[in-house]
């Protein structure tokens, strides 16, 4: 089963039981990779992969606003933007957690990532865990 097939299995109907599962265990291969302090093609590899896996799935900005975001190529889409979100402005505002999160123990709040998409990218790194309060 092709890509574009499993994507329609997916999300047909709903969230199904193989897409949890996988979100699961992508969550915990990430978050136990960035505790482990893994190498940094590694972590933002599987930071993209979880990505892909999340996107549909409704997060809320600090402010609370629901949003939910697309992946297309080397991109993600928020339904509240106009603009995309490059691949490297992710890798950069996930540089800046994980240094954040290391030196201060936390990342106070999405101006802290200092990059285009913060207030996008906060509450995403927050429920993946790559960041906590």
């Amino acid at each position: 089963m092709g890509d574009e097939e499993s994507r329609k299995e997916r999300t047909s109907g709903g969230v199904s039981v193989q897409l949890e599962e996988e979100q699961k265990c992508l969550l915990k291969e990430l978050q136990t990779a960035v505790e482990r302090q893994e190498d940094k093609e590694h972590l933002e590899e599987l930071l993209w992969k979880t990505l892909t896996v999340f996107q549909g799935c409704p997060f809320y900005t600090v402010k609370n606003l629901e949003f939910v975001y697309e992946i297309r190529g080397n991109e993600m889409f928020v339904n509240r933007k106009d603009k995309s979100i490059t691949r490297a402005s992710i890798s950069l505002a996930f540089e800046k957690a994980l240094e954040l999160q290391k030196t201060e123990g936390t990342v106070k709040g999405p101006k802290k990532l200092n990059c285009f998409g913060a207030s996008y990218l906060y509450p995403v790194f927050e429920k993946l865990g790559i960041i906590w309060k």
